[in-house]
């Protein structure tokens, strides 16, 4: 069972696009995707949303999408063509309470898309994806920890214009907006530049499926 897990440094920098985006070029893959979100600082884990409800009794919560609309992430999953979609939400720090139950949702799965950082401290994905915007300053402590598992990154580029045909190399953080981050944990792994909104290349396909049939054989 192939997994594909999405990071990136913060929110809002095309995680969700990217793993839509993988779907809809390889329906043959005939994905499970997976959401997780973490609340906390006031973020509910029963909806999403801002709140000051932190309780309990919805410290977990896993729900299987079924509104194709695509109006919700994981409808964007449904609607790119995944055949299952689930959003997983858990307190900040809790993730490993819902792994049983994520555990039971990929040994049913033909490929499995996550979209999470965190994901990565519970299982080793065949293949690993980070995505950096170097105009947003916020990094997440997550992808600070697991930005040397990259397998490639997908570096959103100030440059106009078409995609480069070739990968290239991560060389230099000098004029990122993120302050206190070495990008030499993925010195040499392939950089993608993404000019969104589109947010995958065909190098991009081409490199996941490329690194799926290695697994599969």
């Amino acid at each position: 069972m192939p997994i594909v897990v999405i990071g990136g440094h913060t929110r809002s920098v095309g995680k969700t696009s990217v793993v839509a985006g993988i779907i809809s070029a390889l329906p043959d893959f005939h994905w499970t995707a997976l959401k997780i979100t973490q609340y906390g600082h006031g973020v509910c884990s029963a909806n999403g949303e801002a709140c000051d409800c932190v309780t309990a009794d919805h410290s977990l919560a896993v729900s299987e999408e079924r509104d194709r609309s695509g109006e919700s992430d994981t409808s964007r999953f449904l609607l790119a063509g995944a055949d299952h979609s689930w959003w997983v939400r858990t307190q900040q720090g809790e993730l490993a309470e819902a792994m049983p139950r994520i555990r039971k949702i990929l040994a049913s799965s033909q490929n499995v898309i996550i979209e999470s950082n965190s994901i990565l401290r519970f299982l080793k994905p065949d293949v690993y994806l980070t995505v950096l915007d170097p105009r947003t300053a916020d990094f997440k402590a997550s992808a600070q920890t697991f930005l040397d598992r990259a397998d490639a990154v997908l570096l959103h580029s100030n440059q106009n214009g078409g995609e480069d045909p070739e990968a290239k190399t991560a060389t230099s953080s000098e004029d990122a907006a993120w302050e206190r981050v070495s990008l030499k944990p993925v010195l040499n792994r392939p950089i993608f530049p993404i000019h969104p909104p589109s947010y995958v290349t065909q190098q991009v396909i081409e490199f996941v499926r490329a690194r799926l049939s290695v697994t599969s054989q």
